[in-house]
């Protein structure tokens, strides 16, 4: 199939390709950012709903490194099966890019003032923000679409705040997340040859598996949501290892592996999957430095940016995937922008 620009045009273009700008306004809005945050907790829950919680996977990892109690629960599963994590004593850091989905407002009223609350959200005007004790605003901009600008700017947000509840100086994760704004503008610089490919290497593709470990979760689990909910295309993240177990049967023509390479302590594992997603006589490719095809290779880069940078290929891949099926990409069909029913 020949890609022409006509085929992707449209407001999540627009959106995905106003990335920096949304990513240089996020930064820029950290430095204004509350410098006290809720301290005198015993443990932290971390909660959000679709790319808003698979966010929170670097954070996680993070925390539990430093020595917190920190766990993460979808919204409605918190809600449900798990209030009884909601004491006074836990400090609940809740992440909605309205700040206003069906989940976050019955939270909100769950929760009543008596548990201290960190919103992470784009809306300053939502019920999010207005009613937790701190508030942490993304400054990504108005979105037309699937979520981009937002995603990238709630991970610049969640690496600043893991910097500010251990305790650290937000200088230097301010200065490290400056440099993604430029590396996003330089990875799409050349979006149209890229997509070109991807359609390309896509075609005839039914099913798509994004796999990765560790912080790398972040765009697994987001990139599976994006591919079903802006190219209304079947696609699952999960981790590499959970691959194995089951759907490494599904090798063959039709489906297509995405590893994230991720952190250098289980590169070597994942570049391992590639090669053995190969060897088995499926398609796969690596997202990282040492990619083998254009559009899946990114900088290396810091850590702090690493997790805005391996959702770029994906978002493209949507835009290829799209193409072939002969819709316009981002188009809601059947939801909107918010969430109202839980």
């Amino acid at each position: 199939m020949q890609f022409e620009l006509s085929q992707v045009e449209g407001a999540y273009l627009r959106d995905l390709l106003a990335q920096p700008q949304a990513l240089e306004d996020a930064v820029a809005g950290l430095s204004t950012a509350p410098a006290h945050l809720a301290g005198g907790f015993d443990s932290i829950i971390l909660t959000g709903m679709g790319a808003s919680f698979h966010a929170l996977h670097p954070l996680h990892i993070q925390l539990v490194a430093h020595g917190f109690h920190a766990a993460m629960y979808e919204t409605s599963e918190l809600i449900h099966y798990f209030p009884a994590a909601l004491t006074p004593r836990t400090l609940l850091v809740a992440v909605s890019q309205s700040g206003r989905s069906a989940e976050i407002v019955r939270l909100l009223d769950l929760a009543g003032g008596r548990v201290p609350a960190i919103a992470v959200t784009n809306n300053a005007d939502s019920d999010l923000a207005t009613r937790a004790d701190v508030t942490v605003l993304t400054h990504a901009g108005a979105e037309s679409s699937v979520s981009c600008k937002t995603y990238v700017a709630t991970l610049a947000a969640l690496e600043w705040l893991g910097a500010a509840l251990r305790g650290q100086d937000r200088g230097p994760i301010e200065n490290l997340l400056c440099e993604a704004a430029p590396a996003v503008r330089n990875y799409l610089a050349g979006w149209q040859a890229k997509v070109g490919k991807l359609t390309e290497l896509l075609d005839g593709v039914r099913a798509v598996f994004l796999t990765g470990r560790g912080p790398s979760m972040a765009a697994a689990g987001t990139g599976g949501l994006i591919l079903k909910e802006s190219a209304h295309f079947h696609a699952e993240g999960m981790s590499c290892p959970a691959f194995r177990h089951g759907p490494f049967e599904m090798i063959g023509p039709e489906a297509f592996v995405l590893v994230f390479a991720g952190d250098p302590k289980t590169e070597a594992l994942n570049e391992k999957l590639v090669r053995d997603v190969r060897d088995a006589g499926g398609k796969a490719c690596l997202v990282g430095p040492h990619a083998d095809v254009e559009a899946f290779s990114i900088p290396a880069g810091a850590p702090a940016i690493r997790g805005i940078l391996e959702i770029l290929p994906v978002q493209l891949m949507s835009l290829a995937l799209a193409a072939l099926a002969g819709r316009e990409p981002g188009k809601f069909e059947r939801l909107t922008k918010v969430t109202t029913v839980e």
